[in-house]
Order: C-alpha cells, then sequence, then structure tokens
C-alpha cells in the first residue's frame, strides 16, 4: 500500500491524518533545505512513513500509479494522461523513465489530481514544495527549522497527536 498504513485499525481517518502529516513534513523540510542547496529526497521515504518503500523516485512512482490505474482503465495510457495533462506522450515517457528532471509545480499537481494522488506527496517526490507552503514556511523560517528538527526523530503516535492539536486548535 503506497501508503504505509495498512495495519492501522480506524483505517481512513488515521490514513488521512497520516497523509497530512506527510505533506507537513516534506514541504516543510523541502522549503527548509531548499535556500541550503540541500535535497531532501533521502528523506522522503523517512517522512512519508514509506510512501517511498519500494519506488526509486518520482518518474517510478507516476509510471506504477497510473499502471495501475491502466490495468482497468483505457483512460490511463500514457497518451491519454499526457493529453489530459498538457504535455506530449514521449515527454512524460521521459519523466516515468527518470530520464528528465520531474515538471513544473503546476503539471504535477495536474498530474496528482489526474491520478488521484496526494499533490504534495508527488511534489515531495520530485524535490519540490508547493508555492502556498513555501510562502508559509518563509513567514517564519527558523521556527519551522526547529519543529521539524525536534519532530525528526519523534514516533508516528506523538506526530499524529501534534497534527490532530494544530489542526483541532488546542494550542
Amino acid at each position: 500500500m503506497r501508503d504505509g498504513t495498512a495495519g492501522l485499525a480506524d483505517g481512513h481517518g488515521k490514513r488521512n491524518e497520516l497523509r497530512g502529516l506527510a505533506r507537513c513534513c516534506i514541504g516543510i523540510a523541502s522549503a527548509l533545505a531548499r535556500p541550503l542547496g540541500i535535497s531532501v529526497l533521502g528523506l522522503t521515504a523517512t517522512c512519508t512513513m514509506s510512501y517511498t518503500e519500494h519506488m526509486t523516485g518520482f518518474g517510478d512512482y507516476i509510471r506504477t500509479a497510473r499502471s495501475t490505474h491502466a490495468e482497468t482503465d483505457v483512460r490511463f495510457s500514457l497518451r491519454q494522461v499526457a493529453q489530459r495533462i498538457g504535455v506530449e506522450p514521449a515527454y512524460l515517457s521521459k519523466v516515468e523513465r527518470g530520464l528528465v528532471a520531474p515538471p513544473s509545480e503546476a503539471t504535477i499537481i495536474r498530474l496528482a489530481t489526474d491520478l488521484g494522488e496526494d499533490p504534495d506527496v508527488l511534489l515531495a517526490l520530485a524535490g519540490k514544495v508547493g508555492s502556498d507552503l513555501q510562502a508559509i514556511i518563509l513567514r517564519r523560517p527558523k521556527q519551522f527549522a526547529e519543529l521539524i528538527r525536534q519532530l525528526k526523530n519523534a514516533p508516528d503516535h506523538a506526530l499524529l497527536k501534534v497534527v490532530r492539536e494544530v489542526r483541532d486548535g488546542n494550542w
């Protein structure tokens, strides 16, 4: 399972919380690392709690997601997906094979929407962070950097608790 939550007892609720946490973790780490010229792709597997366990990168992840859909739905051929997201099929093929860098933020978001994937996770796999998260982090970069450093070794249940408290406004 791509989101690494197969063993959780209450299913969708915790799965959605983990996805939210993964987006937060990856987005913050990427935004903090980018000005320093540091790649967070190595952190991605850890931050996303096994999103990338069996994937070698963005292209593999996209190809697997698209191919999985294509097994049961002809609308997910490489050509049709490329047409829907506004790129050439040859370019999408090169992206899937890792021969070219991942596309722009806007294209990744269109691709995520088309494949039913989380845009923040795909952006992180591409070594990018959404412009909305960049703007948030840039308002308080020191605080977000310290937050990530403090949370890096926290167990999942502690991270989920923090996410719930922030979401619910329990300051």
